[in-house]
């Protein structure tokens, strides 16, 4: 499966972005899909996973509430509407793909990122 994240930008606080994500290869409805916020010097976070079927939807509480994670299987892409956004969701946001465990995974394939900036 190969990844490909786009939609990022610089936004102002209390504005919205969405990304997406797509994906190529066959199957993509069996993964679990996932985005993940990386900053300088830190680990890659989780911020939200979508089932295959996209019946269940997982959030870090940092973004629930304002965070949207999202799929359309026929176009083999997930989604993430990000709502009132505030300068600590800056970062490089992945997607990703597992089979596992929605949060812990291991995620077996990844995206190449799209910045997110958000000014105060």
């Amino acid at each position: 499966v190969q990844l490909q994240a786009s939609g990022g930008g610089l936004v102002q606080a209390g504005g919205s972005l969405r990304l997406s994500c797509a994906a190529s290869g066959r199957s993509f409805s069996v993964y679990t899909m996932g985005w993940f916020r990386q900053t300088p010097g830190k680990e890659r976070d989780f911020i939200a996973a979508i089932s295959g079927s996209g019946g269940r939807s997982y959030y870090a509480d940092s973004v629930k509430g304002r965070f949207t994670i999202s799929r359309d299987n026929a176009k083999n892409t997930v989604y993430l509407q990000m709502n009132s956004l505030k300068p600590e969701d800056t970062g490089v946001y992945y997607c990703a793909a597992t089979l596992i465990n929605p949060i812990a995974g291991p995620y077996l394939y990844w995206g190449q990122g799209t910045l997110v900036t958000v000014s105060s």
